[in-house]
């Protein structure tokens, strides 16, 4: 592949926008390990090998097991996810790929209070932008470090 511009060294500016919704949503009263394993997910449906590389790294540092991670492709039919993560998933399939209904509207709605709703929803809609930046301007896969971005 042809070099291409280093976003992290030339988009600086751009970019700490993007680390500073990072730094709000942990500090969201929706928890990290769910939201790791939202970026996980969401990394797996856009094919980000950079994101899927950084979320199973600091998913597994914060203690999410390999079984969950391998299985969360088929979440659906798999039984180690609890209601409240099923309809995370669900809400983070529709949000990603433009395909929300009111059914999995409802059913993320009972499991989440107004304001981890719409944390959720911009941890979503981050994790898809950054996938996007990635793939574009790929670098380092399988580099990263826990904790490395703070």
């Amino acid at each position: 592949m042809e070099q291409r511009i280093n976003v992290h060294v030339k988009g600086q500016d751009a970019m700490k926008t993007l680390f500073g919704i990072g730094a709000y949503l942990k500090k969201s009263p929706v928890e990290l390990q769910l939201l790791e394993l939202v970026y996980f997910r969401v990394s797996q449906i856009n094919g980000c090998a950079y994101c899927l590389d950084m979320h199973s790294k600091d998913a597994r540092a914060k203690g999410e097991t390999e079984q969950r991670l391998y299985g969360l492709s088929a979440w659906r039919e798999a039984p180690y996810y609890t209601e409240r993560e099923r309809a995370a998933f669900a809400w983070a399939e529709a949000v990603t790929k433009c395909e929300v209904t009111d059914a999995v509207y409802a059913e993320a709605a009972a499991q989440f209070s107004e304001q981890e709703f719409i944390d959720l929803t911009l941890a979503i809609t981050t994790i898809n932008t950054w996938n996007r930046i990635n793939i574009a301007f790929p670098h380092g896969v399988g580099t990263y470090k826990v904790g490395q971005f703070g």
